[in-house]
């Protein structure tokens, strides 16, 4: 499964996408022969070179507005061109170019009209951009659209958002960072405002990553064959104006060592067999089951299984010979094998729940709800946990049909 890992830890912004997209490897002869495809290469003109920030050599793109020479990237949201909504899906849409790269770039120029439509109280015919109207914003984002298209990845996942604190100017006066729009489209998405004092995140970059993105985690489970790192404007004595990419390889599964511990019991009472596994839980167990089975003289017992890893076995033993009536543990060493899986929220009337999404062959395989949470809203709701599992995989089938269509 070929994986794509946005690392957020300064934000992100178009231009930090594509300069990112293109140090990752993809041809800039490529981008710019699909960029000409839009019609309006006259409008345009794209400029890529090598930079440092913080120490990190990485890509730098400056897209120039040949009607205003002046202008190169900013993360400040000055006046430019303005366009409709209407308009630059017409600019899309009549062009040449694939039909999944016009499917993703209208994806995320309506999450952009969507937030500023909330917010300026319009319906989306009367949406005027501001920042994405400008030349270079539907450059970034139909750019991301065909390096996206290119690489040709399975799964696409991000770290939280870093998304900066302070003030910014705009078309409306000065205005909290996250921007009123970045903040509406990032609603959902896990976020920090910790290294970066200033908008690390522009409205752009947060539609891009809103879109594209399918989970929000620091866990990397994969292999990295290639890196790209894109330079951004601003200067940040804490953390560079960067924005990294991993592109991996993550197997149908991964294989751990791992120990199996048992014993044979038949002298206990019962109910002490909950305490045990509660105890065995808490100090690292990866599984504990109990199998009935009959002893010498006929004598019925229950065999004692502990799942472990090397690390928790000792603690493991300790755990059994104390809370148990044994004087004896046989253990052996297992590999197990195990299906690559994401975690993902999937918003459903009960929120948001926690869900495991298992995969093989590059292929969704399963997909399963937290139980616990689950049983929560069972008992809050007075209704069966059947109830709450049907809901939520009921919510993620119809997301995943809904995002199926927008590609």
């Amino acid at each position: 499964m070929k994986v794509l890992y946005y690392d957020c830890f300064s934000g992100i912004s178009g231009d930090m996408n594509l300069g990112a997209l293109i140090d990752l490897g993809i041809p800039y002869n490529h981008l710019t022969s699909e960029l000409d495809k839009l019609n309006i290469k006259n409008e345009f003109e794209i400029y890529i070179e090598k930079a440092i920030k913080g120490g990190i050599t990485g890509t730098k793109v400056n897209i120039i507005d040949s009607n205003n020479k002046d202008h190169t990237h900013c993360h400040n949201h000055h006046h430019h061109h303005h366009r409709s909504y209407k308009d630059i899906k017409d600019i899309i849409l009549n062009s040449s170019l694939s039909e999944s790269i016009k499917n993703l770039s209208i994806k995320i120029f309506d999450k952009v009209a969507i937030s500023e439509s909330k917010i300026h109280n319009k319906s989306l015919e009367e949406v005027h951009f501001h920042e994405v109207g400008a030349i270079d914003s539907i450059v970034d984002i139909v750019g991301c659209a065909i390096c996206i298209d290119f690489l040709k990845v399975d799964l696409i996942i991000s770290s939280p958002i870093e998304i900066g604190y302070g003030t910014l100017k705009c078309a409306h006066g000065i205005l909290p960072v996250p921007a009123p729009a970045t903040a509406e489209i990032l609603k959902g998405v896990p976020v920090i405002a910790k290294n970066v004092s200033f908008e690390a995140t522009t409205p752009t970059g947060a539609a891009i990553i809103k879109s594209i993105a399918t989970n929000f985690t620091y866990k990397k489970d994969f292999t990295i064959e290639g890196i790209g790192y894109g330079i951004g404007d601003r200067e940040n004595p804490i953390a560079p104006n960067v924005l990294r990419v991993l592109l991996g390889e993550k197997n149908n599964f991964t294989t751990s060592k791992e120990y199996i511990v048992e014993c044979n019991i038949d002298d206990m009472r019962g109910e002490e067999f909950e305490l045990l596994m509660e105890r065995l839980f808490e100090k690292g167990a990866f599984d504990v089951f109990y199998t009935p089975i009959f002893m010498k003289k006929e004598r019925p017992g229950v065999k004692v299984s502990v799942i472990c890893n090397e690390e928790n076995l000792k603690n493991i033993k300790e755990v059994i010979f104390i809370n148990s009536s044994t004087i004896g543990i046989r253990q052996h060493e297992v590999h197990r094998d195990k299906l690559s899986r994401i975690e993902k929220n999937v918003n459903c009337k009960f929120g948001n729940i926690p869900s495991k999404i298992s995969f093989y062959d590059n292929k969704e395989v399963n997909m399963k709800p937290d139980y616990d949470v689950c049983k929560e809203i069972a008992k809050i709701n007075n209704i069966s946990i059947s109830e709450v599992f049907h809901e939520v995989i009921y919510s993620y089938l119809t997301s995943k049909k809904d995002n199926n269509k927008d590609e």
